[in-house]
C-alpha cells in the first residue's frame, strides 16, 4: 500500500502525494480550471494530468529536485538557473491567456490593505513595513501583460542536472508582468538573479524585480501567518522585508 503524504494542506487547499501522484483538492474549481488550461498552453515542461473530477485535480510527479528550498541555498548549478531562465522567457514570449489578471489597481488596493493589517498589527516594526512599501512602490506602474506563472516559487521549479523538467501549481497563472515572476523565483535567493538572467536575458529593470519581492513579501504575511505558515522562518518574507533595512538609503 502506498503511503499518503501531505504536501500542503490549508482551509483553501490540500495536496497529497501517493506515490507518483499528487492530488491536489481545491474549494474553488476555477484553480483547476485554470491550471488544466494554462499547463496545456505553456511551452515548458509540465507534469502529465491525469485526471481531473473537480474539486479534485490529479498529476504526475515532476522528474527532478526543486531548484532550491526558501531559507537554504540553492543546490542548483548556475547552468540550471540559466536554464530556469530559458524557460520563463519562452512562457513570457508565448500568447497571453485569454482569462483576466489582476490589475494595476487591483495590486494596489491590496497592498494598501495589507500594509494596514501590518501595521495594525505590529507583526513588524514600523519602519520595516514604511520602508519596503516605499520600494514597493516601483512595481506600480503600467506594465506590459504577459503569460505569467504567477506563483513561480522556487519549489515550483524541478530540474535534473542542468535541465529544466517540470514547472508545477499553475493555479495562478494570467497576464501579467513579467517582472514579477523573475521576482518571486529569487525571493530569498538574491543571489541566483545573475544566472537566471543569463538564460532569460539582461533586458530587464532590476528595481521592478527587486520591488516585487518588497511587494510580495508585505501582501503575503497575512495569509501565511492566518493560515499556519510562518514568515518569519530564516530566508522566508520577514527576512526579505528586513534585510532592506541594510541597504543604503534605509532609515
Amino acid at each position: 500500500m502506498e503511503e499518503v503524504q501531505i504536501v500542503v494542506a490549508h482551509s483553501q487547499r490540500a495536496t497529497l502525494r501517493v506515490g507518483d501522484v499528487f492530488l491536489k483538492v481545491d474549494g474553488d474549481p476555477a484553480h483547476a480550471d485554470i491550471e488544466v488550461r494554462a499547463m496545456a498552453m505553456a511551452p515548458v515542461p509540465t507534469p502529465a494530468i491525469l485526471w481531473c473530477e473537480p474539486p479534485v485535480l490529479a498529476i504526475a510527479a515532476a522528474p527532478g529536485t526543486a531548484l532550491g528550498l526558501l531559507g537554504e541555498p540553492s543546490s542548483a548549478s548556475p547552468a540550471a538557473w540559466a536554464a530556469a531562465g530559458a524557460a520563463i522567457r519562452s512562457l513570457h514570449e508565448a500568447p497571453v491567456p485569454p482569462w483576466p489578471g489582476r490589475s494595476l489597481d487591483d495590486v494596489t488596493a491590496e497592498l494598501d490593505r495589507e500594509c494596514e493589517w501590518l501595521f495594525a498589527n505590529q507583526v513588524l516594526p514600523t519602519e520595516v513595513i514604511r520602508r519596503n512599501r516605499e520600494i514597493a512602490e516601483v512595481a506600480l506602474r503600467p506594465w506590459k501583460p504577459v503569460f505569467i506563472h504567477g506563483d513561480l516559487q522556487i519549489t515550483h521549479v524541478f530540474v535534473d542536472g542542468d535541465e529544466v523538467t517540470g514547472v508545477i501549481d499553475w493555479s495562478e497563472a494570467a497576464p501579467g508582468d513579467a517582472m514579477f515572476d523573475l521576482a518571486i523565483l529569487t525571493l530569498g535567493h538574491e543571489e541566483c538573479l545573475d544566472d537566471l538572467l543569463a538564460g532569460y536575458g539582461s533586458d530587464v529593470d532590476r528595481d521592478v524585480i527587486r520591488a516585487w519581492r518588497s511587494l510580495r513579501s508585505l501582501v503575503a504575511s497575512h495569509w501565511l501567518i492566518e493560515h499556519g505558515f510562518n514568515p518569519d522562518e530564516p530566508g522566508c518574507e520577514f527576512d526579505v522585508l528586513r534585510s532592506r533595512m541594510q541597504e543604503p538609503g534605509a532609515i
